[in-house]
């Protein structure tokens, strides 16, 4: 069976205008018209970087008890949240950068180093 939700707890939490913390949300696979309809966007038009926040405003379906997780609500977020919601994104919707063991030339260390997604 396919899942097509996904819980979520955000490592600092969302706070809305009350002063109240949501940690705990559902994000649920894209769709192609996620992708699409966002870059029609006057935003997303004029500053590129803003895609995020628009597709997370669609694929977010609960975060806590806040009503409408809207646009607003995404900017509202701390950048290590943001992040967090942008790697369960690509990680539930199969676009995960993959790590390769690399050594470094000079001393020989080797550590771990992220991969983009061909073509991403």
């Amino acid at each position: 069976m396919l899942t097509t939700e996904v819980e979520f707890e955000l490592p600092k939490g969302y706070v809305d205008a009350a002063g109240d913390l949501h940690r705990h949300g559902v994000m649920r696979l894209a769709t192609a018209a996620d992708e699409i309809y966002p870059l029609k966007d006057p935003r997303v038009r004029n500053w590129p970087a803003y895609l995020i926040v628009i597709v997370l405003a669609r694929v977010v379906t609960r975060l806590g008890t806040v009503p409408d997780v809207n646009p607003k609500v995404i900017e509202g977020l701390f950048s290590e949240d943001l992040a967090h919601l942008q790697r369960l994104y690509n990680r539930i919707n199969g676009l995960a950068e993959s790590e390769v063991l690399v050594r470094c030339p000079g001393c020989g260390a080797e550590h771990l180093a992220e991969v983009a997604p061909l073509g991403g």
